[in-house]
Protein backbone atom coordinates (compact mmCIF):
# COMPACT_ATOMS: atom_id res chain seq x y z
CA UNK A 1 0.00 0.00 0.00
CA UNK A 2 1.08 3.56 -0.66
CA UNK A 3 1.13 5.92 2.35
CA UNK A 4 -0.90 8.93 1.21
CA UNK A 5 -0.19 10.96 4.35
CA UNK A 6 1.23 14.39 3.54
CA UNK A 7 3.35 16.37 5.94
CA UNK A 8 4.27 20.05 5.76
CA UNK A 9 7.28 21.85 7.02
CA UNK A 10 5.29 23.85 9.64
CA UNK A 11 6.50 27.13 11.13
CA UNK A 12 10.03 28.16 11.88
CA UNK A 13 10.81 29.27 15.42
CA UNK A 14 10.67 32.89 14.28
CA UNK A 15 7.39 32.31 12.45
CA UNK A 16 5.84 30.67 15.49
CA UNK A 17 6.94 33.57 17.69
CA UNK A 18 5.31 36.00 15.28
CA UNK A 19 2.04 34.01 15.31
CA UNK A 20 2.01 33.88 19.12
CA UNK A 21 2.47 37.65 19.19
CA UNK A 22 -0.65 38.03 17.03
CA UNK A 23 -2.81 35.98 19.41
CA UNK A 24 -1.40 37.28 22.70
CA UNK A 25 -2.29 40.25 24.91
CA UNK A 26 0.57 42.38 26.30
CA UNK A 27 0.96 42.89 30.03
CA UNK A 28 -0.28 46.49 29.74
CA UNK A 29 -3.07 47.57 27.37
CA UNK A 30 -3.70 51.29 27.01
CA UNK A 31 -7.36 52.04 26.22
CA UNK A 32 -9.77 55.01 26.18
CA UNK A 33 -11.12 53.48 29.41
CA UNK A 34 -7.78 53.47 31.20
CA UNK A 35 -4.78 51.18 31.60
CA UNK A 36 -5.55 47.46 31.79
CA UNK A 37 -2.89 45.21 33.35
CA UNK A 38 -2.38 41.47 32.73
CA UNK A 39 -0.06 38.70 33.87
CA UNK A 40 0.72 36.58 30.86
CA UNK A 41 -2.73 37.20 29.35
CA UNK A 42 -4.69 36.92 32.62
CA UNK A 43 -6.29 40.15 33.93
CA UNK A 44 -4.71 41.21 37.19
CA UNK A 45 -7.29 41.40 40.02
CA UNK A 46 -7.02 45.18 40.23
CA UNK A 47 -7.83 45.57 36.50
CA UNK A 48 -10.73 43.14 36.18
CA UNK A 49 -13.42 45.46 37.64
CA UNK A 50 -12.40 48.28 35.29
CA UNK A 51 -12.46 45.91 32.31
CA UNK A 52 -15.99 44.79 33.18
CA UNK A 53 -17.12 48.39 33.72
CA UNK A 54 -15.80 49.15 30.25
CA UNK A 55 -17.69 46.18 28.86
CA UNK A 56 -20.90 47.42 30.50
CA UNK A 57 -20.28 50.87 29.03
CA UNK A 58 -19.71 49.51 25.52
CA UNK A 59 -22.77 47.30 25.71
CA UNK A 60 -24.80 50.16 27.14
CA UNK A 61 -23.82 52.38 24.21
CA UNK A 62 -24.67 49.56 21.80
CA UNK A 63 -28.01 49.01 23.50
CA UNK A 64 -28.85 52.70 23.27
CA UNK A 65 -28.08 52.95 19.56
CA UNK A 66 -29.80 49.66 18.70
CA UNK A 67 -32.99 50.05 20.74
CA UNK A 68 -33.85 53.70 20.08
CA UNK A 69 -36.90 52.53 18.08
CA UNK A 70 -38.40 50.76 21.10
CA UNK A 71 -37.66 53.53 23.58
CA UNK A 72 -39.24 55.99 21.17
CA UNK A 73 -42.56 54.16 21.28
CA UNK A 74 -42.49 53.75 25.06
CA UNK A 75 -42.10 57.52 25.31
CA UNK A 76 -44.81 58.06 22.71
CA UNK A 77 -47.25 55.91 24.67
CA UNK A 78 -46.39 57.69 27.91
CA UNK A 79 -46.97 61.08 26.33
CA UNK A 80 -50.27 60.05 24.75
CA UNK A 81 -51.48 58.60 28.04
CA UNK A 82 -50.76 61.93 29.71
CA UNK A 83 -52.95 63.58 27.07
CA UNK A 84 -55.84 61.19 27.76
CA UNK A 85 -55.17 58.69 24.97
CA UNK A 86 -55.03 55.89 27.51
CA UNK A 87 -56.79 52.97 25.77
CA UNK A 88 -57.07 51.61 22.24
CA UNK A 89 -60.56 53.07 21.83
CA UNK A 90 -59.21 56.57 22.55
CA UNK A 91 -57.74 58.11 19.40
CA UNK A 92 -55.61 61.22 19.62
CA UNK A 93 -55.78 63.63 16.72
CA UNK A 94 -54.28 67.00 15.80
CA UNK A 95 -56.89 69.65 15.03
CA UNK A 96 -56.39 71.41 12.74
CA UNK A 97 -52.82 70.07 12.74
CA UNK A 98 -49.84 69.64 15.04
CA UNK A 99 -48.40 72.76 16.64
CA UNK A 100 -45.07 73.44 18.33
CA UNK A 101 -46.59 72.99 21.81
CA UNK A 102 -46.26 69.19 22.26
CA UNK A 103 -42.89 67.48 21.91
CA UNK A 104 -43.09 65.04 18.98
CA UNK A 105 -40.25 63.84 16.77
CA UNK A 106 -40.41 65.88 13.53
CA UNK A 107 -44.17 66.12 12.99
CA UNK A 108 -45.25 68.22 10.04
CA UNK A 109 -47.69 71.11 10.26
CA UNK A 110 -49.54 70.23 7.05
CA UNK A 111 -51.08 66.85 7.93
CA UNK A 112 -53.79 65.95 10.43
CA UNK A 113 -52.73 62.88 12.42
CA UNK A 114 -54.69 60.31 14.38
CA UNK A 115 -52.77 58.10 16.82
CA UNK A 116 -53.35 55.45 19.45
CA UNK A 117 -51.86 52.20 20.76
CA UNK A 118 -53.43 48.79 20.33
CA UNK A 119 -53.21 46.52 23.38
CA UNK A 120 -53.57 42.98 22.06
CA UNK A 121 -52.78 41.48 25.47
CA UNK A 122 -55.68 43.20 27.22
CA UNK A 123 -58.07 43.28 24.28
CA UNK A 124 -57.10 40.20 22.29
CA UNK A 125 -57.95 40.32 18.55
CA UNK A 126 -58.63 43.94 17.67
CA UNK A 127 -60.36 45.44 14.64
CA UNK A 128 -59.30 48.72 13.04
CA UNK A 129 -61.62 50.32 10.50
CA UNK A 130 -59.90 52.95 8.38
CA UNK A 131 -61.62 55.66 6.31
CA UNK A 132 -61.34 55.88 2.55
CA UNK A 133 -58.48 57.86 1.01
CA UNK A 134 -56.34 57.41 4.09
CA UNK A 135 -52.71 56.58 4.77
CA UNK A 136 -52.56 54.43 7.90
CA UNK A 137 -49.81 52.31 9.42
CA UNK A 138 -49.44 49.84 12.28
CA UNK A 139 -45.97 49.28 13.75
CA UNK A 140 -45.14 46.88 16.56
CA UNK A 141 -43.73 48.00 19.92
CA UNK A 142 -40.14 47.67 18.69
CA UNK A 143 -41.11 50.04 15.87
CA UNK A 144 -41.10 47.36 13.18
CA UNK A 145 -43.54 47.47 10.31
CA UNK A 146 -46.69 45.35 10.64
CA UNK A 147 -49.18 46.68 8.08
CA UNK A 148 -50.20 49.49 5.76
CA UNK A 149 -53.88 50.36 5.60
CA UNK A 150 -55.63 52.70 3.22
CA UNK A 151 -54.06 53.84 -0.05
CA UNK A 152 -50.84 51.85 0.49
CA UNK A 153 -52.68 48.87 2.01
CA UNK A 154 -54.75 46.03 0.58
CA UNK A 155 -57.94 48.13 0.59
CA UNK A 156 -56.13 50.51 -1.84
CA UNK A 157 -57.83 53.57 -0.41
CA UNK A 158 -61.39 52.27 -0.47
CA UNK A 159 -61.45 51.92 3.31
CA UNK A 160 -61.55 48.57 5.04
CA UNK A 161 -61.60 46.45 8.16
CA UNK A 162 -58.33 45.13 9.55
CA UNK A 163 -57.90 42.49 12.22
CA UNK A 164 -54.78 42.45 14.39
CA UNK A 165 -53.93 39.31 16.32
CA UNK A 166 -51.60 38.96 19.32
CA UNK A 167 -48.37 36.93 19.08
CA UNK A 168 -48.95 33.18 19.07
CA UNK A 169 -52.69 33.53 18.49
CA UNK A 170 -54.43 30.20 17.78
CA UNK A 171 -58.08 31.21 17.79
CA UNK A 172 -60.67 32.30 15.26
CA UNK A 173 -59.58 34.07 12.05
CA UNK A 174 -62.70 35.40 10.32
CA UNK A 175 -62.52 35.77 6.56
CA UNK A 176 -64.03 39.23 6.21
CA UNK A 177 -60.97 41.15 7.45
CA UNK A 178 -57.47 41.94 6.28
CA UNK A 179 -55.68 39.99 9.02
CA UNK A 180 -52.20 40.52 10.48
CA UNK A 181 -50.44 38.89 13.44
CA UNK A 182 -48.03 41.10 15.35
CA UNK A 183 -44.92 39.86 17.20
CA UNK A 184 -45.75 42.23 20.09
CA UNK A 185 -48.86 42.88 22.17
CA UNK A 186 -48.58 46.66 21.99
CA UNK A 187 -48.80 48.25 18.54
CA UNK A 188 -48.66 51.85 17.35
CA UNK A 189 -51.51 52.96 15.08
CA UNK A 190 -51.14 56.07 12.93
CA UNK A 191 -54.07 57.39 10.88
CA UNK A 192 -53.70 60.06 8.20
CA UNK A 193 -56.74 60.91 6.11
CA UNK A 194 -56.95 63.21 3.12
CA UNK A 195 -60.34 64.32 4.42
CA UNK A 196 -58.81 65.72 7.62
CA UNK A 197 -60.43 65.59 11.05
CA UNK A 198 -63.93 64.53 9.88
CA UNK A 199 -62.41 61.57 8.03
CA UNK A 200 -60.21 60.58 10.95
CA UNK A 201 -63.27 60.55 13.18
CA UNK A 202 -64.76 57.88 10.92
CA UNK A 203 -62.04 55.48 12.14
CA UNK A 204 -62.99 52.77 14.58
CA UNK A 205 -60.95 50.59 16.93
CA UNK A 206 -62.74 47.83 18.84
CA UNK A 207 -62.48 44.27 20.10
CA UNK A 208 -63.33 41.54 17.60
CA UNK A 209 -66.06 40.39 19.98
CA UNK A 210 -67.78 43.79 19.62
CA UNK A 211 -68.07 43.52 15.81
CA UNK A 212 -71.81 42.91 16.04
CA UNK A 213 -72.38 46.23 17.81
CA UNK A 214 -69.45 48.53 17.18
CA UNK A 215 -69.00 51.00 20.05
CA UNK A 216 -68.14 54.66 19.60
CA UNK A 217 -64.55 55.73 20.03
CA UNK A 218 -63.29 58.64 22.09
CA UNK A 219 -61.36 61.31 20.16
CA UNK A 220 -58.88 63.51 22.01
CA UNK A 221 -57.38 66.64 20.44
CA UNK A 222 -53.65 66.52 21.21
CA UNK A 223 -52.50 69.19 18.74
CA UNK A 224 -51.88 71.84 21.39
CA UNK A 225 -51.45 69.75 24.55
CA UNK A 226 -48.25 70.18 26.55
CA UNK A 227 -46.87 66.64 26.47
CA UNK A 228 -43.54 64.91 25.80
CA UNK A 229 -43.41 61.88 23.51
CA UNK A 230 -39.60 61.87 23.00
CA UNK A 231 -37.40 59.18 24.61
CA UNK A 232 -34.75 59.95 27.20
CA UNK A 233 -31.04 60.54 26.60
CA UNK A 234 -29.84 59.56 30.08
CA UNK A 235 -30.22 56.56 32.42
CA UNK A 236 -34.01 56.83 32.08
CA UNK A 237 -33.64 55.46 28.54
CA UNK A 238 -32.84 52.02 29.96
CA UNK A 239 -35.89 52.20 32.23
CA UNK A 240 -37.99 52.86 29.13
CA UNK A 241 -36.51 49.80 27.43
CA UNK A 242 -36.96 47.69 30.57
CA UNK A 243 -40.66 48.63 30.58
CA UNK A 244 -40.99 47.35 27.02
CA UNK A 245 -39.07 44.12 27.65
CA UNK A 246 -41.15 43.35 30.75
CA UNK A 247 -44.41 43.59 28.79
CA UNK A 248 -43.58 41.71 25.62
CA UNK A 249 -43.09 37.96 25.20
CA UNK A 250 -39.67 36.35 25.04
CA UNK A 251 -38.71 36.12 21.41
CA UNK A 252 -40.37 39.36 20.34
CA UNK A 253 -36.90 40.89 19.94
CA UNK A 254 -34.06 39.30 17.98
CA UNK A 255 -31.60 37.28 20.15
CA UNK A 256 -28.66 39.58 19.46
CA UNK A 257 -30.26 42.75 20.80
CA UNK A 258 -32.02 40.80 23.55
CA UNK A 259 -28.63 39.42 24.56
CA UNK A 260 -27.09 42.87 24.83
CA UNK A 261 -29.98 44.02 27.02
CA UNK A 262 -29.75 40.87 29.13
CA UNK A 263 -26.08 41.55 29.81
CA UNK A 264 -27.17 44.88 31.34
CA UNK A 265 -29.83 43.27 33.55
CA UNK A 266 -32.81 44.02 31.29
CA UNK A 267 -34.55 40.65 31.12
CA UNK A 268 -38.19 39.65 30.71
CA UNK A 269 -39.63 38.57 34.07
CA UNK A 270 -36.85 40.14 36.15
CA UNK A 271 -37.06 43.61 37.75
CA UNK A 272 -34.50 46.06 36.38
CA UNK A 273 -32.86 47.53 39.47
CA UNK A 274 -29.13 48.20 38.94
CA UNK A 275 -27.03 49.44 41.83
CA UNK A 276 -25.77 53.01 41.88
CA UNK A 277 -22.43 52.04 40.31
CA UNK A 278 -24.04 50.42 37.27
CA UNK A 279 -26.64 53.17 37.05
CA UNK A 280 -23.78 55.64 36.67
CA UNK A 281 -22.20 53.54 33.91
CA UNK A 282 -25.49 53.27 32.05
CA UNK A 283 -26.17 56.98 32.44
CA UNK A 284 -22.81 57.63 30.76
CA UNK A 285 -23.61 55.03 28.10
CA UNK A 286 -26.88 56.76 27.22
CA UNK A 287 -25.23 60.17 27.04
CA UNK A 288 -22.41 58.88 24.85
CA UNK A 289 -24.89 56.97 22.70
CA UNK A 290 -26.98 60.12 22.31
CA UNK A 291 -23.87 62.03 21.24
CA UNK A 292 -23.21 59.36 18.60
CA UNK A 293 -26.83 59.44 17.44
CA UNK A 294 -26.71 63.21 17.12
CA UNK A 295 -23.51 63.02 15.06
CA UNK A 296 -25.10 60.36 12.86
CA UNK A 297 -28.13 62.60 12.30
CA UNK A 298 -26.67 66.08 12.02
CA UNK A 299 -23.12 65.36 10.80
CA UNK A 300 -23.62 62.19 8.76
CA UNK A 301 -20.39 60.72 7.38
CA UNK A 302 -21.76 58.09 4.99
CA UNK A 303 -21.89 59.22 1.36
CA UNK A 304 -25.33 57.63 0.95
CA UNK A 305 -26.74 60.15 3.42
CA UNK A 306 -26.18 63.09 1.09
CA UNK A 307 -28.59 63.90 -1.71
CA UNK A 308 -26.05 65.54 -3.99
CA UNK A 309 -22.25 65.53 -4.06
CA UNK A 310 -20.90 68.64 -2.40
CA UNK A 311 -24.23 69.44 -0.75
CA UNK A 312 -25.12 69.46 2.94
CA UNK A 313 -28.70 68.31 2.22
CA UNK A 314 -29.25 64.78 3.52
CA UNK A 315 -31.78 62.03 2.95
CA UNK A 316 -34.05 61.32 5.89
CA UNK A 317 -34.45 57.71 4.82
CA UNK A 318 -31.17 56.15 3.68
CA UNK A 319 -30.97 52.97 1.63
CA UNK A 320 -34.51 52.42 0.41
CA UNK A 321 -35.33 49.60 2.85
CA UNK A 322 -37.84 49.95 5.69
CA UNK A 323 -35.80 47.27 7.48
CA UNK A 324 -32.55 49.14 6.75
CA UNK A 325 -31.13 46.12 4.92
CA UNK A 326 -28.47 46.29 2.24
CA UNK A 327 -27.14 43.07 0.67
CA UNK A 328 -28.05 41.12 3.78
CA UNK A 329 -26.46 43.59 6.20
CA UNK A 330 -28.32 45.96 8.51
CA UNK A 331 -27.41 49.61 7.93
CA UNK A 332 -27.14 50.50 11.60
CA UNK A 333 -26.35 54.17 10.99
CA UNK A 334 -29.45 54.52 8.79
CA UNK A 335 -31.65 52.95 11.47
CA UNK A 336 -30.24 55.19 14.19
CA UNK A 337 -30.54 58.29 11.99
CA UNK A 338 -34.16 57.65 11.11
CA UNK A 339 -35.48 56.65 14.51
CA UNK A 340 -33.57 59.37 16.39
CA UNK A 341 -35.35 61.92 14.21
CA UNK A 342 -38.68 60.45 13.19
CA UNK A 343 -41.61 58.15 13.91
CA UNK A 344 -43.64 55.72 11.78
CA UNK A 345 -41.97 53.07 9.62
CA UNK A 346 -43.47 51.67 6.43
CA UNK A 347 -42.19 50.51 3.04
CA UNK A 348 -44.24 53.35 1.52
CA UNK A 349 -41.83 55.84 3.13
CA UNK A 350 -38.74 53.99 1.98
CA UNK A 351 -39.92 53.68 -1.63
CA UNK A 352 -41.50 56.90 -2.82
CA UNK A 353 -42.88 56.62 -6.35
CA UNK A 354 -43.45 59.25 -9.02
CA UNK A 355 -46.47 61.27 -7.97
CA UNK A 356 -47.10 59.29 -4.79
CA UNK A 357 -45.80 59.31 -1.24
CA UNK A 358 -43.33 61.86 0.09
CA UNK A 359 -39.65 62.73 -0.25
CA UNK A 360 -37.59 64.32 2.50
CA UNK A 361 -34.43 66.44 2.76
CA UNK A 362 -32.81 68.06 5.77
CA UNK A 363 -29.63 69.83 6.84
CA UNK A 364 -28.17 71.40 9.97
CA UNK A 365 -25.69 73.81 8.39
CA UNK A 366 -25.43 76.73 6.01
CA UNK A 367 -23.58 77.14 2.73
CA UNK A 368 -20.30 77.71 4.58
CA UNK A 369 -20.65 74.56 6.69
CA UNK A 370 -21.47 76.53 9.86
CA UNK A 371 -24.20 75.36 12.21
CA UNK A 372 -27.49 77.23 11.98
CA UNK A 373 -27.73 79.96 14.62
CA UNK A 374 -31.12 81.14 15.80
CA UNK A 375 -29.75 84.65 16.31
CA UNK A 376 -28.75 85.10 12.67
CA UNK A 377 -30.64 85.73 9.42
CA UNK A 378 -30.67 83.16 6.62
CA UNK A 379 -32.36 82.63 3.28
CA UNK A 380 -33.22 79.51 1.31
CA UNK A 381 -34.29 79.59 -2.33
CA UNK A 382 -36.77 76.96 -3.49
CA UNK A 383 -36.03 76.79 -7.23
CA UNK A 384 -38.84 77.05 -9.79
CA UNK A 385 -40.95 74.03 -10.62
CA UNK A 386 -40.37 72.20 -7.36
CA UNK A 387 -40.99 68.51 -8.16
CA UNK A 388 -44.09 68.03 -6.02
CA UNK A 389 -47.39 66.90 -7.51
CA UNK A 390 -49.32 68.07 -4.46
CA UNK A 391 -47.21 70.67 -2.63
CA UNK A 392 -43.94 71.27 -0.83
CA UNK A 393 -43.38 72.41 2.75
CA UNK A 394 -40.49 73.43 4.98
CA UNK A 395 -40.78 72.90 8.76
CA UNK A 396 -38.01 73.81 11.19
CA UNK A 397 -37.12 71.88 14.31
CA UNK A 398 -35.34 72.23 17.64
CA UNK A 399 -31.96 70.48 17.44
CA UNK A 400 -32.26 69.26 21.03
CA UNK A 401 -35.78 67.81 21.03
CA UNK A 402 -36.11 67.18 17.26
CA UNK A 403 -39.60 68.62 17.73
CA UNK A 404 -41.10 71.69 16.09
CA UNK A 405 -39.14 74.78 17.09
CA UNK A 406 -41.17 76.66 19.70
CA UNK A 407 -40.70 80.00 17.94
CA UNK A 408 -44.24 80.04 16.54
CA UNK A 409 -47.36 77.92 16.63
CA UNK A 410 -46.57 76.70 13.12
CA UNK A 411 -42.85 77.22 12.35
CA UNK A 412 -43.29 76.30 8.71
CA UNK A 413 -44.09 77.51 5.20
CA UNK A 414 -45.66 75.65 2.32
CA UNK A 415 -46.46 76.21 -1.33
CA UNK A 416 -50.14 76.06 -0.37
CA UNK A 417 -49.90 79.32 1.56
CA UNK A 418 -51.91 82.13 -0.04
CA UNK A 419 -49.54 84.71 1.40
CA UNK A 420 -46.30 83.14 0.14
CA UNK A 421 -44.59 85.46 -2.35
CA UNK A 422 -42.75 84.15 -5.41
CA UNK A 423 -39.92 85.64 -7.42
CA UNK A 424 -40.24 86.62 -11.09
CA UNK A 425 -38.74 83.28 -12.18
CA UNK A 426 -41.20 81.26 -10.13
CA UNK A 427 -38.79 80.49 -7.29
CA UNK A 428 -39.53 81.19 -3.63
CA UNK A 429 -37.07 82.72 -1.16
CA UNK A 430 -37.69 81.70 2.44
CA UNK A 431 -36.26 83.67 5.34
CA UNK A 432 -35.21 82.44 8.78
CA UNK A 433 -34.48 84.96 11.54
CA UNK A 434 -35.68 86.05 15.00
CA UNK A 435 -37.49 88.99 13.36
CA UNK A 436 -38.63 89.23 9.74
CA UNK A 437 -36.48 91.13 7.25
CA UNK A 438 -38.31 94.20 5.97
CA UNK A 439 -40.91 93.26 3.39
CA UNK A 440 -40.33 89.49 3.83
CA UNK A 441 -42.95 88.77 6.48
CA UNK A 442 -44.99 86.44 4.26
CA UNK A 443 -41.92 84.27 3.52
CA UNK A 444 -40.47 84.25 7.04
CA UNK A 445 -40.15 81.46 9.63
CA UNK A 446 -39.09 82.77 13.06
CA UNK A 447 -36.07 81.36 14.88
CA UNK A 448 -34.96 81.69 18.50
CA UNK A 449 -31.77 83.49 19.61
CA UNK A 450 -29.55 81.21 21.63
CA UNK A 451 -30.84 78.07 19.93
CA UNK A 452 -29.85 76.18 16.84
CA UNK A 453 -32.46 74.84 14.40
CA UNK A 454 -32.72 72.55 11.40
CA UNK A 455 -35.11 72.51 8.45
CA UNK A 456 -36.83 69.60 6.76
CA UNK A 457 -38.17 69.91 3.22
CA UNK A 458 -41.05 67.63 2.28
CA UNK A 459 -42.18 67.05 -1.29
CA UNK A 460 -45.68 65.57 -1.37
CA UNK A 461 -46.05 63.47 -4.50
CA UNK A 462 -42.44 63.79 -5.76
CA UNK A 463 -42.15 64.08 -9.54
CA UNK A 464 -39.61 62.84 -12.08
CA UNK A 465 -37.07 65.70 -11.61
CA UNK A 466 -36.70 64.50 -8.02
CA UNK A 467 -35.89 60.97 -9.08
CA UNK A 468 -33.59 61.85 -12.00
CA UNK A 469 -31.78 64.41 -9.81
CA UNK A 470 -32.29 67.22 -12.32
CA UNK A 471 -33.84 69.48 -9.67
CA UNK A 472 -31.43 70.54 -6.92
CA UNK A 473 -32.02 72.48 -3.73
CA UNK A 474 -29.36 75.14 -3.04
CA UNK A 475 -27.71 75.62 0.33
CA UNK A 476 -29.00 77.87 3.09
CA UNK A 477 -27.21 81.24 2.97
CA UNK A 478 -26.38 83.36 6.01
CA UNK A 479 -27.18 87.01 5.38
CA UNK A 480 -25.34 89.97 6.79
CA UNK A 481 -27.57 92.28 8.76
CA UNK A 482 -28.25 95.69 7.25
Amino acid sequence: MVDATLTGSGLTAAGLAEEVAHISTPDVVFTPFGEFQFFDGVPRPESAPAIFDSLDLVRGITAFLDTIPGASLVAMRRGLRAAGVDAPDAIGYTDPRCTSTPLFLTPNTETTYGVTFLDLKAWGPTVVEVPSQSLCVVDDFWFRYVADMGIAGPDQGAGGKYLFLPPGYEGERPDDYFTFESPTYTNFLVIRALGGVPAIKQSRVYRLGEAGSVPENRFVNIGEQVINTVHSNDFSFFQEIAELVSEEPIGSLDPERAGVLSSLGIVHGTPFDPDEHRRGILDSAARIGAAMARATLYAARNADSFRWEGSSWKNGFVGGSHEFLNDGARNLAARTLFHYAATVITPAMAHAQVGAGSAYLYTAEDADGALLDGSATYSLTIPPDAPAKNFWAVDIYDTQTRSLLQSAQYPALSSLSDELQSESDGSHVLWFAPTPPAGKESNWIPTLPGKSWWPLLRLYGPLEPWFDMSWRLPEIVRREED
